[in-house]
């Protein structure tokens, strides 16, 4: 079958549509861009909610986004692309876990949404309207699905397990006042 179907197409438009909201997302925390905070103020905010050091938190998570988001769209090495755009948007939903689901609330809604939609985009493969595909799938094989996720999972528990227990350390430090004055 030479033609394109409704499977290669709405493949592109998931790839279009998340790589291109990954990486604007990924290129507020790097560059600025689009009112955010570049790696300075990308920093300063992964700090105060305990990723340290928030610099290379803040590098780490926009490389993740932009590029996992730009390798996306294009459909190049679709299965280390998805897996690091996942382990971002995990990181980012620990952020928002105590405030519920919904995004009303600033709840992990959004991060949910883009961090599956890119694992699903990393099982299911970019489709033929990719550039794995005009390159013949060389970095789009079977083993690097598995692969791709356990790295990324592996490094994602690391960092979100630090930060769990940086915030526990600093809740155990800090005592409530028993009496009232």
């Amino acid at each position: 079958m030479t033609c394109y179907d409704r499977h290669d197409l709405g493949l592109l438009l998931l790839r279009l549509g998340t790589g291109g909201v990954l990486a604007a997302h990924g290129a507020q925390k790097l560059l600025g861009w689009f009112g955010g905070g570049g790696i300075e103020g990308t920093g300063k905010f992964m700090e105060s909610v305990g990723y340290r050091p928030g610099k290379a938190s803040a590098t780490t998570a926009g490389l993740a986004e932009a590029g996992g988001g730009l390798l996306l769209a294009m459909g190049l090495a679709t299965p280390a692309a998805g897996a690091a755009a996942a382990g971002a948007m995990a990181g980012a939903a620990a952020v928002h876990a105590p405030n519920g689901f919904f995004a009303q609330t600033g709840g992990y809604e959004y991060a949910a949404s883009l961090g599956l939609t890119s694992a699903g985009l990393a099982v299911t493969g970019p489709g033929r309207l990719s550039l794995d595909h005009a390159l013949g799938h060389a970095v789009n094989r079977g083993w690097m699905v598995p692969a791709a996720f356990a790295a990324a999972a592996a490094a994602t528990a690391v960092v979100v397990g630090a930060r769990v227990k940086r915030l526990r350390e600093e809740k155990e430090g800090h005592q409530e006042a028993l009496f009232e004055e």
